[in-house]
């Protein structure tokens, strides 16, 4: 199954994207004994409309010009809380199933779209704090990072 953070929003240099990438990297190379690949990063331009309603619009229509038919994960603040465990069974269960593609979707400064969270197959929360879009995605590749290590019973996660 391959994996894609599509995230609107360029990170800039720095230690974030050094962070991201570090994460990245070891997904990519766990990832390959297990039937995962990538994870893929997308970045979407921020919408340009005048108001928050159209800019969320506008990048709906990108992420789901960009986004793969195959499991979809939204990140908002309104999702609910999954443990990484549960995470990491729910990636293993749609990778057994056949699912070739998985998209984790980090909206914007104005947060996704309600097109975005309906077509999400799960809505995920990182708690209830609003967080800025360059964290998120760091928490992201560190997730599926996590999810990959508890699938192959490395011993990363501990409880």
């Amino acid at each position: 199954m391959r994996l894609a953070v599509i995230a609107v929003g360029r990170l800039k240099d720095g230690p974030e994207r050094e962070l991201c990438e570090r994460y990245r990297e070891r997904g990519v190379a766990l990832g390959r004994g297990i039937g995962l690949s990538g994870p893929d990063i997308v970045e979407i331009a921020e919408g340009r409309g005048r108001r928050a309603d159209e800019r969320k619009r506008e990048e709906a229509q990108a992420i789901l010009a960009k986004a793969q038919p195959g499991l979809i994960i939204a990140l908002d603040e309104r999702g609910r809380q999954l443990g990484s465990e549960a995470f990491a069974t729910r990636l293993a269960t749609a990778r057994d199933s056949g699912t070739g593609h998985a998209s984790l979707i980090i909206g914007g400064a104005d947060g996704l779209s309600e097109e975005i969270r309906d077509k999400a197959d799960i809505t995920l929360a990182f708690g209830a704090l609003t967080i800025p879009h360059q964290i998120v995605r760091a928490l992201v590749l560190e997730q599926l990072y996590r999810a990959m290590t508890i699938i192959s019973g490395h011993p990363y996660h501990r409880v």
